[in-house]
């Protein structure tokens, strides 16, 4: 039997334009607005189509980018609004964890909301007394509870919030991105709680940006996209087509931004040959100079890409990834004093590696016309994260020909999510008498 049951549900929400809206209702009326300028410029169609079932005592994460329509479909399951088009089913009792303390009253304490809000709910006056004690101490607000709402902070308005949702002992419970309503251990009581109803054989509608939770937590998945769904089914699986996704968007982006900041870099006029750039020859702190280019142009770098193991250009690599570097150069006039260089930096300026050809003993013999540079990661050990490029091409003494400061970006990305910047490759040893699980093996 299924216990949440959307067939061809389409949701619109009506938009009105605020270029004419009228100051009161008496100028409206003198004006003869009022009816036009509450007509609809635009609609907008939060969910276009959307079918899809959970069977009772199974648990469905609901994933997307903001704005895909996932809260939507939550607050139809939940009644709080209805479809434009298609129909909507849901068997058994409700507690949706959408808009915690939505009936909080702020003058009155908190002891008195619980009452109020549990009722609400659809429990008995009876009922909330007989879980009272329960519901203050899973909101961990025993010093609290009867002074007024309103002197709350944010955590302990959504906690009390939270805490005498979960204890309405739902046969549906909606879950909408609440397991941040406090700290550490409150979450893992969170958890807790969602790991009880699953064994009491609760449905549970998850919506949440946490890939691993849905991953570790519920039986299939849901992927929503523009208001319509992408895909459903094994958890890992429609994780797995929903990053490629996000990846490719990524790529797409990155790649955009890149070019924005290369027209920005070939606006700026090269330095005279044998001139010195703005502030000497050598820039002494490279931590502290803005994106940018500078150089005499002498010699030229004309291109810049990313490439991946196939040979591919890209923006977004897994850490452990080969990447290659392939810059494109041209001298206008044959030269033997020339030194290329790189350097990564973390998206907070962090220089994380540095070489240039000199360092590494290579002597130059000559640079004529044009030609391309290629610097060879075999595996990128960096951890999840943005990282920046420089790419520079300068005599022996650092004379800059042409220098790209932070114009390039790319992309690492990681299932692991380590902190820092380098990630060595590395394993865990455990003698005899310490004793691990490791989740997801």
């Amino acid at each position: 039997m299924n216990a949440i049951e959307l067939t061809n549900v389409t949701k619109v929400y009506r938009r009105y334009a605020r270029r004419k809206q009228f100051a009161t209702l008496k100028s409206a009326l003198l004006s003869g607005s009022l009816i036009h300028d509450l007509q609809p410029d635009e609609t907008f169609p939060a969910l276009k189509g959307v079918s899809f079932t959970v069977p009772a005592g199974r648990t469905c994460g609901i994933i997307g980018r903001n704005g895909s329509g996932k809260s939507t479909a939550l607050k139809l399951v939940a009644g709080i609004t209805k479809p434009t088009t298609g129909t909507v089913k849901v068997e058994g009792r409700i507690s949706a964890l959408i808009e915690l303390g939505a009936g909080f009253h702020p003058e009155i304490s908190g002891r008195e909301n619980v009452f109020i809000n549990g009722i609400m709910l659809g429990l008995t006056k009876r009922e909330v007394a007989r879980r009272f004690d329960e519901i203050v101490e899973f909101a961990e607000l025993q010093d609290f509870i009867d002074a007024p709402v309103k002197t709350y902070s944010s955590g302990m308005y959504m906690r009390l919030g939270f805490a005498v949702a979960i204890h309405v002992d739902p046969n549906v419970l909606l879950v909408d991105e609440v397991l941040a309503v406090g700290d550490e251990g409150f979450t893992h009581k969170c958890l807790d709680k969602f790991g009880e109803f699953k064994r009491r054989g609760k449905t549970i509608l998850l919506v949440t940006h946490s890939l691993n939770l849905v991953e570790r937590f519920c039986d299939e998945a849901l992927w929503l996209d523009g208001g319509k769904v992408r895909g459903s089914g094994d958890p890992k699986r429609v994780v797995g087509a929903y990053l490629t996704d996000v990846g490719k968007s990524e790529e797409r982006e990155l790649a955009r931004a890149e070019a924005r900041s290369e027209q920005r870099a070939e606006s700026q006029e090269p330095a005279e040959p044998g001139a010195k750039p703005q502030g000497g020859s050598v820039v002494e702190d490279m931590t502290r100079v803005d994106e940018g280019r500078w150089g005499s142009r002498e010699i030229e770098i004309t291109g810049v890409t990313f490439k991946n193991e196939s040979g591919e250009v890209s923006h977004i690599f897994q850490s452990g990834d080969p990447m290659s570097i392939h810059i494109a150069v041209r001298a206008h006039q044959a030269t033997a004093d020339f030194v290329f260089g790189i350097g990564l930096y973390s998206a907070e300026g962090v220089n994380c590696y540095g070489t240039n050809t000199h360092l590494e003993e290579f002597t130059p013999q000559e640079l004529r016309g044009e030609g391309v540079v290629t610097f060879a990661i075999e595996s990128l050990e960096l951890v999840e994260g943005t990282y920046k490029l420089d790419v520079a091409v300068h005599k022996r003494d650092g004379y800059p020909y042409d220098y790209h400061r932070l114009l390039y970006t790319f992309r690492v990305k990681s299932r692991s999510k380590e902190v820092g910047i380098y990630r060595p490759r590395h394993t865990w040893t455990f003698s005899a008498g310490i004793k691990l699980t490791r989740e997801g093996l």
